[in-house]
């Protein structure tokens, strides 16, 4: 890895002195901005084609209100300058035919008609943005979102889906990694459900999808990166906004937000805190068969229904502080802190039936929970603009930590067909704690090359631990005994180490190239210390992406990309401790997984930037799936995740985004895919197929007096979840918002799944395996909730630049829709 590392920063240094080298023939552009005779600082300068209106380059205005950009192609060009609180306003065109320095003449802007107490804070973006790499979903251009978390505002995103136990899958794969602020969370499965559930939809900004990210982004995420993007101020002086929210379903549920930003000089102040208080139950029924493997006759029937109820009650802010040393130099310091209690009670019957379906026993199965889950990060970031050319280098370093435990009671009563008690009452009591301690630093540079070229370079490392001790006792006929076969201790250690190198450029005025190269080590040790048992693994891969761009003419626009993706195991899928639901059924981990990796490639096609039309195919190998495994003899059921197989899809998507009226517009995502999984499960030969078709539909109206509504859903027909069939299902919310006190307030209205039509309905046989399952939670739900926003400050301010966490997902090449 020293070596591999050496190299990548040969080349970058390599690459750095020639891009020096064949820009000191290039030409600087300068001129100077003011307003009302003052000069401006930090006004964002846009050179233009001035044939197409292009972006060419950005740069920002100093102290002196002076702007300087380097050229190195002739044509003809224009300026426009974009700073909140002013007119937007352009200069030109001109034409630049060579020369060492091209002196323009100085601008006046001109300050809005309203100070900034007066501006209308409200959004004027569509609900779906489509860009050459990515969908973005505007969190607040839907009524709908008023009261929602994170994981209901995924779920009706275009593309995405989340399965009943949360897991969230994109354009029918599995192996999504979410990131927020552009920095991974770390989580998957039950922590990252958590986090979701319990993070406020009043706190997001936008939502980027990306199917196949360059090379900058870790390889890991088998479906791709979804990013969670946080509201962030931009503007002077002291501003904010309050909300609160109140949900009624078959419970209640409530929030509230605080978002505070303070800005003056060279400081930037900023932060927010959110309480969330939810109750719900979810109601589960499964129906197994056990069928003897030799005869393939049906053995015995088990019949289960479990009512589960919740409470979780939580805590999350943030607070940051950026630093603006220079024009040039911005340093950042942000601290995220999330406190989760909560606690569920499940109460359910257990029939077994013989072959002739006649009943047996019965077990009546009590499982209690009191969960905490704790989570701190910090990071450290560090951009420098070198020049104006656009060279640039950026640093991050943070730190996280989640502290979870669990304390688990289970009691199991025995009875005979008739109710009477059989066998004396039995109890499981566990404490089940987990530590997760994550580190990770890495650095990036951009570096301009002649003819619009650009090179970027990065290295990373991170260090993960993960502790987990579940211990469990037995209480029987009184006495607590330890339960050795189900306790566990596993500790967890890995190191990651990446370097990657992305080259862009313009091939013609029509054809771009963008290749990338990513290589990553991967060291982790696993020790069972239990029963002594300990696994290490060293490998390293090397992740390609390629991204190739066609502009047939102002209408039609052809995008084919490809990449190369991993999925390791989560830290909880390798953890072999035991995690019941009753006494028969329960899930377990699995040290012995190894990595999943997944070729992509895609060909998009955008027709008046308005309809994009997706192929994708996708070739996946040693599939990380759950698998259901069966004890006969006991009748108990365990879930499982292994390398089971080989799975392929092939796919074919829609996105078409359209302004009918002035007061109507709409998107429309529909997706066509066929997953086909063949291989080894349980040590039978296994091919399962489906085509799956999902429909995700808003629409959104504007009506008179500050009145806005909104009607979507979607609906997905029966598809493959792994070994799991899943039944169709769908969903259908409909809202209402007012502006209202002139404009800085807003009253949300909506009803989420008001046909409560969201119940999942599956199958899974394979081998001896014959499930049916159906569960259902409290998910039609009535909310209302208000947000005030307020500001006291200048009417001027530049754009806030941006830390070293949010530079990591927009510095992607194109317009992120900022």
């Amino acid at each position: 890895m020293k070596n591999l590392l050496k190299k990548a920063l040969l080349f970058s240094v390599t690459a750095f002195s020639l891009g020096a080298k064949a820009q000191q023939n290039a030409s600087i552009v300068t001129g100077k901005i003011f307003s009302n005779q003052q000069p401006l600082e930090s006004v964002m300068v846009n050179l233009l084609n001035a044939k197409d209106s292009s972006k060419v380059k950005t740069a920002l205005t100093d102290k002196t209100g002076t702007y300087s950009i380097q050229l190195a192609t002739k044509g003809k060009y224009l300026l426009l300058a974009n700073m909140v609180g002013f007119e937007k306003s352009y200069l030109g065109p001109f034409e630049w035919n060579g020369s060492n320095q091209e002196k323009l003449p100085s601008w006046q802007l001109i300050p809005l008609a309203k100070g900034l107490a007066e501006v209308t804070v409200s959004s004027k973006k569509p609900l779906i943005e489509q860009k050459a790499d990515r969908t973005i979903v505007n969190v607040d251009a839907s009524p709908t979102n008023g009261g929602a978390n994170a994981m209901e505002i995924l779920e009706k995103s275009p593309g995405i889906s989340v399965d009943k136990d949360g897991n969230i899958s994109l354009k029918g794969k599995e192996g999504v990694v979410v990131y927020m602020d552009g920095r991974p969370t770390y989580l998957s499965g039950p922590d990252l459900v958590n986090l979701l559930k319990n993070t406020q939809g009043a706190q997001l900004d936008q939502i980027e999808i990306m199917t196949n990210p360059p090379a900058r982004y870790d390889a890991a995420g088998n479906a791709g990166v979804i990013n969670i993007k946080t509201k962030k101020s931009k503007i002077m002086g002291f501003n904010g906004s309050v909300t609160a929210g109140y949900g009624q379903g078959v419970y209640s549920r409530n929030n509230q937000t605080i978002q505070l930003n303070y800005r003056k000089n060279k400081f930037n102040v900023f932060g927010n805190i959110g309480r969330n208080e939810r109750i719900g139950f979810q109601n589960i029924a499964i129906d197994r068969r056990f069928i003897d493997g030799g005869s393939k006759q049906i053995v015995s029937y088990f019949e289960q229904i479990t009512d589960r109820s919740t409470y979780n009650h939580s805590y999350n802010g943030k607070i940051g502080l950026d630093f603006y040393a220079t024009s040039k130099t911005t340093l950042g310091l942000v601290y995220n802190g999330f406190n989760n209690k909560g606690n569920g009670n499940s109460i359910g019957d257990i029939n077994i039936f013989n072959s002739q379906h006649n009943l047996i026993n019965k077990t009546i199965a009590y499982n209690g929970n009191i969960d905490s889950w704790k989570n701190s990060s910090l990071n450290f970031n560090f951009r420098h603009v070198l020049d104006s050319t656009g060279r640039e280098l950026t640093f991050d370093a943070d730190y996280l930590t989640y502290d979870g435990n669990t304390n688990l009671f289970l009691n199991n009563a025995y009875q005979n067909n008739i109710g009477q008690t059989v066998a004396k009452t039995d109890s499981l009591i566990g404490k089940l704690p987990q530590i997760i301690d994550i580190y990770t630093a890495k650095i990036d540079y951009v570096h301009p090359l002649k003819n619009k070229a650009k090179l970027e370079a990065g290295l990373k490392t991170s260090f993960v631990t993960t502790d987990a001790n579940a211990i469990y006792d037995t209480l029987l006929n009184g006495v607590m005994m330890r339960d050795y076969n189900r306790s566990n201790h596993f500790v967890y250690k890995e190191n990651i180490n990446a370097a990657y190198i992305n080259y862009s450029r313009p091939l013609s005025t029509k054809l771009n190239m963008q290749l990338g190269l990513r290589a990553e080590q991967t060291i982790a040790n696993g020790d069972q210390r239990t029963t002594n048992v300990q696994f290490k693994r060293n490998y390293i891969q090397v992740f390609p992406t390629a991204y190739i761009q066609y502009a047939a003419n102002e209408k039609n626009n052809f995008v084919i990309n490809y990449g190369k993706r991993i999925r390791r195991p989560d830290y909880q899928s390798l953890n072999p401790f035991v995690e019941f639901l009753d006494r028969y059924t329960y899930e377990q981990g699995n040290p012995y997984l190894k990595p999943q990796f997944a070729h992509n490639i895609e060909l998009s096609h955008t027709y008046k930037s308005f309809l994009t039309t997706t192929l994708n195919y996708t070739k996946t190998t040693d599939m990380i799936q759950q698998v259901i495994m069966q004890d006969d003899a006991k009748n108990e059921t365990f879930i499982k995740q292994e390398n089971i197989a080989t799975q392929q899809q092939i796919g074919l998507s829609i996105n078409a985004f359209n302004q009918y009226t002035k007061w109507w517009s709409g998107n429309i995502y529909l997706n066509v895919a066929n997953n086909q999984l063949t291989g080894p499960i349980n040590n039978e030969m296994v091919s399962i197929s489906a085509t799956t078709f999902m429909a995700n539909i808003s629409q959104q109206f504007k009506l008179n007096k500050g009145y806005s509504a909104e009607l979507s859903g979607f609906y997905r027909s029966e598809g493959l979840e792994g070994v799991f069939r899943i039944k169709p299902f769908g969903i259908v919310n409909i809202g209402l918002s007012k502006q209202v006190m002139k404009n800085k307030g807003t009253i949300r209205i909506n009803v989420r799944d008001i046909f409560w039509s969201q119940k999942i309905k599956g199958e899974s046989k394979y081998g001896t395996v014959d499930a049916n399952f159906r569960q259902f939670n409290d998910n039609r739900i009535a909310n209302i909730s208000f947000t005030y926003r307020f500001s006291k400050g200048k009417a001027a301010a530049g754009p806030r630049k941006r830390g070293g966490a949010d530079d990591e997902q927009s510095r992607v090449g194109v317009d992120s829709g900022k």
